[in-house]
Protein backbone atom coordinates (compact mmCIF):
# COMPACT_ATOMS: atom_id res chain seq x y z
CA UNK A 1 0.00 0.00 0.00
CA UNK A 2 2.55 2.69 0.52
CA UNK A 3 3.88 4.16 -2.42
CA UNK A 4 7.06 5.92 -3.22
CA UNK A 5 7.31 7.45 -6.24
CA UNK A 6 10.49 9.94 -7.29
CA UNK A 7 10.66 11.99 -10.65
CA UNK A 8 12.92 15.06 -11.90
CA UNK A 9 15.72 13.12 -13.13
CA UNK A 10 17.62 13.78 -16.52
CA UNK A 11 20.86 14.32 -18.14
CA UNK A 12 22.26 17.65 -17.38
CA UNK A 13 25.44 19.04 -18.36
CA UNK A 14 27.98 19.74 -15.49
CA UNK A 15 27.71 22.86 -13.41
CA UNK A 16 23.83 22.87 -14.35
CA UNK A 17 21.04 22.10 -12.05
CA UNK A 18 17.78 19.08 -11.38
CA UNK A 19 15.22 19.41 -8.71
CA UNK A 20 14.25 16.24 -7.69
CA UNK A 21 10.97 15.58 -6.37
CA UNK A 22 9.53 12.35 -4.26
CA UNK A 23 5.93 11.62 -3.21
CA UNK A 24 4.27 9.24 -0.61
CA UNK A 25 0.88 8.03 -0.11
CA UNK A 26 -0.14 5.23 2.08
CA UNK A 27 1.89 6.23 5.06
CA UNK A 28 1.52 9.18 7.43
CA UNK A 29 4.39 11.41 5.18
CA UNK A 30 4.94 14.04 7.91
CA UNK A 31 5.37 11.67 10.73
CA UNK A 32 9.05 10.26 8.89
CA UNK A 33 12.14 11.84 8.44
CA UNK A 34 12.73 11.48 4.72
CA UNK A 35 16.19 10.62 3.09
CA UNK A 36 17.92 10.71 0.05
CA UNK A 37 20.03 8.32 -1.62
CA UNK A 38 22.21 7.47 -4.78
CA UNK A 39 23.61 4.17 -6.38
CA UNK A 40 25.92 4.46 -9.30
CA UNK A 41 26.60 1.14 -11.35
CA UNK A 42 29.07 -0.81 -8.93
CA UNK A 43 29.64 1.45 -5.95
CA UNK A 44 27.45 1.20 -2.74
CA UNK A 45 24.65 2.82 -2.27
CA UNK A 46 25.55 6.37 -0.41
CA UNK A 47 23.46 8.82 1.85
CA UNK A 48 22.99 11.74 0.31
CA UNK A 49 20.72 13.76 2.76
CA UNK A 50 18.07 13.57 5.52
CA UNK A 51 15.35 15.70 7.03
CA UNK A 52 13.50 15.83 9.93
CA UNK A 53 9.60 15.03 9.32
CA UNK A 54 8.88 18.78 10.84
CA UNK A 55 11.83 19.58 8.40
CA UNK A 56 13.42 21.84 11.04
CA UNK A 57 16.61 19.39 10.38
CA UNK A 58 19.03 18.60 7.68
CA UNK A 59 21.96 16.61 7.02
CA UNK A 60 24.10 16.54 3.89
CA UNK A 61 26.92 13.88 2.83
CA UNK A 62 30.24 16.38 2.65
CA UNK A 63 30.29 15.49 -1.13
CA UNK A 64 27.21 17.77 -1.49
CA UNK A 65 27.02 19.87 0.77
CA UNK A 66 26.94 23.75 -0.53
CA UNK A 67 25.37 21.60 -3.52
CA UNK A 68 22.46 20.10 -2.80
CA UNK A 69 19.42 21.14 -0.70
CA UNK A 70 16.91 18.96 0.69
CA UNK A 71 13.14 20.46 1.69
CA UNK A 72 10.11 19.23 2.51
CA UNK A 73 6.35 20.22 1.77
CA UNK A 74 4.50 18.22 4.20
CA UNK A 75 0.92 20.07 3.51
CA UNK A 76 1.31 18.04 -0.15
CA UNK A 77 3.46 14.73 0.50
CA UNK A 78 6.30 16.08 -1.26
CA UNK A 79 9.79 15.71 -0.37
CA UNK A 80 12.64 17.58 -2.82
CA UNK A 81 16.65 17.68 -3.63
CA UNK A 82 17.58 20.69 -5.47
CA UNK A 83 20.76 20.02 -7.11
CA UNK A 84 23.30 22.41 -8.38
CA UNK A 85 26.50 22.56 -9.65
CA UNK A 86 26.30 19.24 -10.49
CA UNK A 87 28.98 17.16 -11.05
CA UNK A 88 30.08 14.28 -13.29
CA UNK A 89 30.37 12.17 -10.03
CA UNK A 90 26.61 12.80 -9.08
CA UNK A 91 25.60 10.40 -11.89
CA UNK A 92 23.41 7.63 -9.97
CA UNK A 93 20.20 6.30 -9.14
CA UNK A 94 18.44 8.57 -6.70
CA UNK A 95 15.78 7.68 -4.22
CA UNK A 96 14.07 8.69 -1.43
CA UNK A 97 13.47 6.86 1.38
CA UNK A 98 11.77 7.07 4.46
CA UNK A 99 12.95 6.64 7.85
CA UNK A 100 11.91 4.44 10.99
CA UNK A 101 10.84 7.68 12.68
CA UNK A 102 10.87 11.33 12.54
CA UNK A 103 14.55 11.67 13.32
CA UNK A 104 17.48 11.69 11.45
CA UNK A 105 19.39 10.25 13.86
CA UNK A 106 23.08 9.77 14.09
CA UNK A 107 22.81 6.86 11.40
CA UNK A 108 20.61 8.53 8.71
CA UNK A 109 23.28 7.25 6.04
CA UNK A 110 22.52 3.97 6.90
CA UNK A 111 20.19 2.29 4.85
CA UNK A 112 18.79 -0.32 6.89
CA UNK A 113 17.67 2.90 9.05
CA UNK A 114 14.90 3.13 6.34
CA UNK A 115 11.85 1.60 6.21
CA UNK A 116 10.03 2.55 2.80
CA UNK A 117 11.70 3.61 -0.61
CA UNK A 118 11.45 4.67 -3.96
CA UNK A 119 12.60 3.14 -7.39
CA UNK A 120 14.51 5.78 -7.86
CA UNK A 121 15.19 8.36 -10.62
CA UNK A 122 18.34 8.50 -12.58
CA UNK A 123 20.12 11.23 -12.76
CA UNK A 124 23.06 11.81 -15.47
CA UNK A 125 25.77 14.30 -15.32
CA UNK A 126 28.01 14.88 -18.41
CA UNK A 127 31.28 16.72 -19.11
Amino acid sequence: QVQVVESGGGLVQAGGSLRLSCTASGLIFDAYAMGWFRQAPGKEREGVSCISASGRSTYVSDSVKGRFTISRDNANNILYLQMNILKPEDTAMYSCAANRDGSCGGSWTVQYEYKYWGQGTQVTVSS
